[in-house]
């Protein structure tokens, strides 16, 4: 019961039958006490006038009056003043109420703005935090890429001398082939630091993003490899160009996009997406794969970090990198059913 009535106010449906209901009973107690009651109509109007505002209020006291004069008998000059009486009652009730409704649609208002300004600057400081952390570990990786890289030259090329004397031994044949495949593949990885560590400044120009996405689906359509996978282009018509570094966002995209093709099983989708309004684009890669642990979406873009079996770690640190230099943003996001969707928010040119 105590529930029935503490729901009264938030549910309008509840209203009307709850002020019909108290009125009814105000008008049977001022019946039965032959017309001397009439102070009780006062709880019908109050609760009218609380729930309704003014509208209700005055209503109440309306019919209030009514019924006392019908039905509670006696016309004189008290029952005038009880009427009088109802009438103002109904109109202070409503005016506190509706300024106390005010009010606190004022503080529901301020407290929705500092949890906004909250999320914000905590979003801040945690971004602060993977700068500072990202600036180190890119310090770190810059020095040792340059001490690795040197001996690793030399190794290097003493395996190509070696190939180049055409050893008849098919086992040495094989040592040196080894040998010089992973100088490659270390080569490439301490190449992926340093553009990590010391990424080279954005071009920055005006760049209309049809002909960008028109060459990461074809570039991304030779890292399909055999797996079936379709891909997909949906573009808001009449997008505004952008203020980025082309090649850089090609890279970002096609980086996206094959590890979405990668992600994605046989028969599966992946959609390349852009809408935007007057003040950014947003242009999104979905997969819908094996997706990502909610624990670790948020590591995704810390360098070193991978969920993949050979991955390195430094594809999505070095794109968010870039996304950082260019004034944009690069975002993770798992899907509300498979897969995941990355989305590159950009600033969309002023037009003058």
């Amino acid at each position: 019961m105590r529930k029935f009535i503490e729901e009264i106010p938030e549910r309008p449906a509840l209203r009307r039958p709850a002020i019909a209901c108290t009125l009814g009973i105000a008008w049977l107690v001022d019946w039965q006490m032959g017309g001397s009651a009439g102070v009780v109509y006062a709880i019908p109007v109050a609760l009218a006038a609380a729930l309704e505002g003014w509208a209700g209020g005055l209503a109440a006291a309306a019919v209030s009056s009514a019924c006392a004069l019908v039905f509670g008998g006696g016309h004189g000059l008290a029952k005038v003043l009880e009427w009088i009486a109802l009438f103002v009652l109904a109109g202070a009730t409503a005016a506190a109420t509706g300024r106390e409704r005010r009010l606190r649609r004022h503080f529901e208002e301020v407290a929705g703005q500092l949890s906004s300004v909250y999320e914000k600057v905590q979003a801040n400081f945690e971004g602060m935090k993977r700068v500072e952390r990202l600036s180190a570990i890119g310090q770190l990786s810059a020095g040792l890429a340059h001490e690795i890289r040197n001996p690793l030259a030399s190794i290097s090329g003493a395996a190509g001398i070696l190939a180049r004397n055409g050893d008849p031994d098919a086992k040495n044949a094989k040592c040196v082939e080894i040998i010089t495949s992973e100088c490659q593949r270390l080569d490439g990885l301490l190449t992926n630091f340093l553009n990590f560590a010391r990424p080279r400044p954005p071009r920055m120009q005006s760049t209309a993003l049809e002909p960008v996405l028109e060459n990461v689906l074809a570039l991304a359509g030779h890292g399909v490899r055999g797996k079936t996978v379709r891909l997909e282009k949906r573009v808001e018509p009449g997008l505004q160009p952008v203020e980025c570094d082309p090649e850089q966002l090609e890279q970002v995209l096609l980086n996206l996009m094959i590890n979405a093709i990668e992600a994605s099983p046989d028969g599966g989708t992946v959609t390349l997406s852009a809408t935007g309004d007057e003040s950014k684009i947003a242009i999104g890669v979905k997969d819908h794969g094996h997706g990502v642990a909610a624990a670790h979406i948020d590591r995704l873009f810390d360098p070193f970090f991978t969920t993949k079996e050979h991955g390195t770690g430094l594809g999505l640190p070095v794109a968010h990198q870039i996304m950082r230099q260019m004034g944009g943003s690069l975002l993770a996001q798992a899907n509300a059913g498979e897969g995941m969707t990355f989305s590159v928010v950009l600033p969309a040119k002023v037009q003058v």
